[in-house]
């Protein structure tokens, strides 16, 4: 009688173990980095988190280097089911983000990546216009970053005055800064500065001194200016919304349980990459240079994030609003304290 209760017992382990292995949900992930930047760094050891954290339940399959997700159509490729999770870039995004875009100037006078982070969450939870251009998603990160200095290929440049006619990429935001300074400025995904370096379609770059050694500018750039270019946060890794709501509410904790520890990972991976990028440049005979100006170019800085700030309203945004309250929050001090007061 025993055996025979084995035997009628075994069918049944065999269908719990497979039901229990079609439990088991892959999720695409996609970056337009390669595997061994620092962001993918701080993405893997996420996704190993994840599969820890959800006892195998969630497994991933990614995709590096574009080959599943651009730079400039990110958020409608998740939107749309092209991967279940990606890096996304608001600042490069074709249409549809202009509140993303532009608050990215707005953090004039930030002095940290922390700071960065905390400011944005204050913004996206006081202002609805911030919700409204990222339906469809899910974010599971919002990412800061290393302040941008000037990388150039053979002109330095040490003051104001030698903006004028430099044709640099650069952030969304900075665009009308360079401009009023007289430069050419051009604003192209951080994958196609490289050859333009190379070729001399552009004279130089405004990216963090990472970039040296992660992008290998170094090879065709002689040298960095210390000038700091303020910087916000945005919204950089999310999930399709579709996809968030089809998973179990336990697997869900895990997602946004998780949200602290990458941001953190973000953080360590980037200040890391700054310090190798210095290192890498000077081992490789770049030549630094200060910069002479720094409060001019501040003041002309926050000047001209106010002018955008007030371009939203043609999108029924209040720029000004929320450009006023970014100033608000960062006069008041670090840490950045949020208090959000009624939705606007």
């Amino acid at each position: 009688m025993k055996y025979l209760l084995i035997l009628l017992w075994l069918p049944l382990c065999f269908a719990c173990s497979d039901a229990h292995k079609t439990d088991v949900r892959t999720l695409t992930y996609a970056s337009p980095y390669p595997p061994g930047h620092p962001f993918s760094q701080a993405d893997i050891a996420w996704m190993e988190s994840i599969e820890e954290a959800s006892e195998g339940r969630i497994v991933f399959d990614a995709f590096w280097s574009g080959s599943l997700l651009s730079s400039d159509m990110s958020m409608l490729e998740i939107r749309h089911g092209v991967a279940d999770i990606g890096l996304i870039t608001p600042i490069y995004t074709r249409g549809g983000t202009h509140v993303l875009r532009t608050q990215a100037g707005f953090y004039g006078g930030i002095n940290s990546i922390d700071d960065q982070v905390a400011l944005f969450k204050c913004l996206a939870e006081s202002f609805p216009s911030f919700r409204h251009e990222l339906e469809g998603l899910k974010v599971l990160a919002i990412q800061g970053g290393n302040f941008p200095a000037v990388i150039t290929r053979y002109t330095p440049l040490k003051n104001l005055e030698d903006f004028k006619g430099l044709r640099l990429r650069v952030q969304s935001e900075a665009v009308a800064l360079l401009k009023e300074l007289g430069a050419d400025p051009v604003n192209m995904p951080m994958g196609e500065v490289y050859p333009a370096l190379a070729k001399g379609i552009i004279d130089g770059v405004v990216a963090p001194a990472d970039t040296i050694h992660s992008m290998h500018f170094s090879e065709v750039a002689e040298h960095i200016t210390l000038v700091k270019f303020s910087r916000g946060a945005y919204p950089a890794r999310a999930m399709s919304e579709k996809v968030w709501q089809s998973l179990p509410a336990d697997i869900q904790r895990i997602f946004e349980d998780a949200q602290a520890t990458w941001e953190q990972n973000l953080k360590e991976r980037l200040q890391e990459a700054e310090k190798r990028g210095l290192n890498f440049g000077r081992e490789n005979q770049m030549t630094f240079h200060s910069f002479s100006q720094q409060q001019q170019f501040d003041q002309l800085y926050n000047q001209m994030a106010r002018k955008e700030a007030a371009g939203l309203n043609e999108f029924n945004i209040d720029g000004e609003a929320i450009f006023q309250k970014a100033q608000d929050l960062i006069q008041a001090g670090s840490p950045i304290q949020c208090n959000s007061g009624a939705p606007q």
